[in-house]
């Protein structure tokens, strides 16, 4: 069977099962007199769910008045991604508190928790090979849903851990998952069909300065269930290897270390140890502790810690928060 022969197979089976499932006029009518009272998701006429299964496996962008494309002037500055997509409903609760991303194809995540259950949103790029191929993906699985004019697709193993999978536009993926919520499905589509073009950024206390070469910057995370608990995470990689810094109000591990000069004070190094990275730390002035470490030299180490630029203004207080 050719590509084409197969897209096309894949979209009219596709096509079969929402028919299959498609109620009657005023089955409709009086579901969408529900969802305006419990803000459930709207279902679409049958006519617009073909389309967006069309446009999605044939890779054909589709005009949603609901969800903008996401903004084109998305570059951020050094150290300083910003998360183009933001949920509008959560369940009763949940707080947010971690957010990651970072220049290229670094996914964009977004984390809220109540507990031990987690909502978490995330942007994956389709230049990202992982996700090129999520179309056809969404157009051969029989469990199927509609968000925003889009056909999505719902995996899970059980009642309380489901993702929603759909693409906005041809530029992204997006993924809804839910971890530990009862309906966590119906949960998973009710976050989906929330979800607006409302940026945000990250700004935690610190970005890289100059990288060995060969390395560059992957990624910012920003984590904690407060802003008195606050972490700044940096990653960067390269085809040599990996490095990653980290600023805490928590003394890292040091056992096994040795003194060496880090920032200009006295700090620690740990040598590599099976599968332990190696690191250097240091206490800064205003009682923080960084810390770098990875497969890399101590020298390396040391100027990476060295070249870190710290930020006096962090942009913390969103953790915690709804």
């Amino acid at each position: 069977m050719t590509p084409s022969n197969e897209t096309e197979t894949l979209v009219r089976d596709s096509l079969e099962r929402l028919a299959e499932r498609a109620p009657d006029g005023n089955e409709v009518l009086n579901a969408l007199a529900r969802a305006r009272q419990r803000r459930r998701r709207p279902r679409l006429a049958l006519a617009a769910a073909a389309a967006a299964v069309i446009a999605v496996a044939a890779g054909v962008p589709l005009v949603v008045d609901t969800v903008a494309e996401a903004p084109a002037q998305l570059t951020p500055a050094a150290g300083r991604p910003v998360l183009a997509y933001t949920p509008d409903w959560l369940p009763d609760g949940f707080t947010e508190q971690y957010r990651s991303g970072g220049p290229g194809t670094t996914a964009q995540v977004r984390q809220w928790q109540s507990g031990a259950s987690r909502v978490e949103l995330a942007a994956h790029s389709t230049a990202d090979p992982e996700w090129a191929q999520t179309a056809l993906r969404i157009s051969a699985v029989r469990d199927q849903v509609v968000v925003h004019g889009r056909i999505g697709m719902v995996t899970g193993p059980n009642d309380t851990i489901a993702t929603l999978t759909w693409m906005p536009d041809n530029r992204y993926v997006l993924t809804a998952k839910v971890e530990g919520v009862p309906d966590a499905r119906s949960v998973a589509e009710q976050v989906a069909d929330s979800v607006t073009v409302e940026p945000v950024r990250i700004r935690g206390e610190a970005r890289f300065g100059p990288l060995p070469a060969g390395l560059r910057e992957e990624a910012t995370t920003v984590r904690g269930s407060s802003s008195g608990n606050a972490t700044t995470v940096l990653d960067a990689s390269g085809p040599n290897g990996k490095v990653r810094a980290t600023i805490s109000g928590g003394s890292p591990a040091l056992g096994g270390s040795g003194p060496v000069q880090v920032r200009g004070l006295p700090g620690a190094y740990v040598p590599a140890s099976g599968p332990a990275d190696a690191q250097v730390a240091v206490r800064l002035s205003d009682g923080r502790w960084l810390s770098v470490s990875g497969r890399l030299p101590r020298e390396q180490l040391v100027a990476v810690a060295d070249g870190i630029v710290l930020d006096s203004a962090p942009e913390y207080a969103w953790l915690g928060t709804r």
